[in-house]
């Protein structure tokens, strides 16, 4: 499939019950289970939905993974991606970075045990100077927020 038509139609199937072909936007919150604890795919909306459920599909075939996930908000995600390190572990992260990102970090992620440190990612050799055994992450948002600075991250 090409990329423009994967855009469109990866992950997307009709749906069963109407035909549609595009994915309805359910709005839902909870679905009808066989049983107690026995559901047909789906149960509460907090924990997914058929459209979240197609969009997470469309970006897994987008990317040619084999799983995408999608969160409510930038914060949820660092959220998820940071709770994968262990006290000790270390990031070396940009120094230009949105607030919000620097503040979980600092606020909550370091009183957890896991140590940041703030670089410029302008010089490769800042980074590098600062990969030690217990390095476990760079992390890296470009372009940056709030001066915009392009992060060669091909590098």
């Amino acid at each position: 499939m090409k990329f423009n038509t994967k855009v469109i139609h990866a992950g997307v199937h009709p749906d069963s019950a109407t035909g549609a072909i595009m994915t309805p936007i359910y709005q839902t919150s909870t679905y009808v289970q066989e049983e107690i604890g026995v559901h047909k795919g789906f149960e509460y909306s907090r924990t997914g939905n058929p459209t979240r459920a197609a969009l997470e599909n469309n970006l897994a075939a987008l990317e040619s993974g084999k799983y995408g996930a999608c969160f409510g908000s930038g914060l949820a995600a660092i959220d998820c991606v940071v709770k994968m390190l262990n006290p000790g572990d270390e990031v070396i992260s940009t120094n230009d970075l949105y607030g919000g990102t620097y503040r979980i970090f600092s606020s909550i992620f370091e009183k957890y045990g896991i140590k940041f440190h703030f670089v410029g990612m302008n010089d490769d050799s800042k980074i590098i100077s600062h990969i030690n055994e217990n390095t476990k992450m760079i992390w890296a948002e470009t372009p940056t927020n709030p001066m915009l600075n392009i992060i060669d991250i091909r590098n």
